[in-house]
């Protein structure tokens, strides 16, 4: 069976295995929040895994995606997905000033670029007076999909979660596996010989720069509708760092890594919240433990394996 069979086999699987979760036993709450992740990491890794510039500055999309869903839903009454979609919005002309700015450097100058402006997000966050400042949007309503749908209902937010979340895993994989995509790849290889061929770079990586941005808004949207909360957390560099650490640990570069990468944390997170700050050394010795066995990645290592 080639790879591309393998890697379709995997996902009818894992979306066959999505849709029959609350019926096998499985918290539909932990599944919807890692789902969020996992798309937050995906959309991360099209700039790191596929043009190679390591932004630790997500956390301004997710978090200022979350508020503006909060807001819009909970004070102007709009519906949930319309409040994703305003969410995503704003983080796609984030994305944009940020990108722009940002793409005029590489390496470490990028990052700490897109630190330092998501810094400036983060401090906005404190400041503004719809955000409510430390306190957060706190009960922001679920509301009805398209009017219709109660989500207040468990069982029909988990399959709004999930739709969302299929919807943009498989237009990130549709954007990596495009003419677009290839040139990302290009660009991540051998920059100077893409310039060579006449390509736009800057453009290009401002695009992709957006587009990452866009679906880490959808992330962070579909997180305030699920928790019915977005906070200063959403928006704090820890978090860039954590999505950071999920693609690493995943495979960076790879289609699965984020979402593998996103559960193991969104697990480790969840039960062994009660050793308390704890947790936060035990991820560390796991990420040790990953960068040393697996350098690719979980992901990466087995399919390198696999090759052989």
């Amino acid at each position: 069976m080639g790879a591309n069979k393998i890697r379709k086999a995997l996902i009818a699987l894992g979306i066959l295995l999505l849709l029959l979760a609350p019926f096998i036993g499985i918290y539909p709450v932990f599944v919807m929040k890692l789902l969020c992740f996992a798309l937050f990491a995906c959309a991360f890794n099209l700039m790191l895994g596929y043009v190679g510039l390591l932004s630790f500055g997500h956390a301004a999309f997710f978090g200022m995606a979350a508020y503006v869903t909060g807001h819009s839903v909970k004070v102007w009454g709009l519906t949930p997905e319309v409040g994703i979609i305003a969410g995503a919005l704003v983080a796609a002309v984030l994305g944009l000033v940020i990108g722009s700015l940002a793409t005029r450097r590489q390496g470490i100058y990028f990052a700490m670029i897109t630190l330092a402006l998501a810094q400036m997000v983060y401090f906005f966050s404190i400041q503004a007076p719809f955000t409510h400042g430390e306190d957060g949007i706190q009960g922001i309503p679920r509301g009805f999909l398209l009017g219709l749908v109660d989500l207040s209902d468990t069982l029909n937010m988990y399959y709004f979660v999930v739709g969302v979340f299929l919807f943009g895993f498989l237009v990130i994989y549709r954007t990596i596996n495009s003419p677009f995509g290839q040139v990302l790849k290009a660009i991540r290889e051998n920059e100077n010989r893409v310039i060579s061929l006449g390509y736009r770079v800057t453009h290009y990586k401002i695009a992709a720069f957006v587009i990452s941005a866009a679906f880490t808004g959808v992330a962070g949207g579909t997180k305030a509708i699920v928790f019915q909360a977005a906070t200063l957390t959403d928006v704090h560099w820890q978090m860039s760092g954590e999505v950071v650490l999920m693609t690493l640990v995943g495979g960076v570069g790879t289609i699965f890594g984020p979402v593998i990468g996103a559960g193991l944390l969104v697990v480790l997170q969840n039960y062994l919240a009660s050793v308390g700050s704890w947790v936060t050394v035990i991820t560390g010795v796991i990420f040790v433990v990953c960068v040393l066995a697996f350098r690719r990645g979980i992901v990466g290592e087995i399919a390198e394996r696999l090759k052989r």
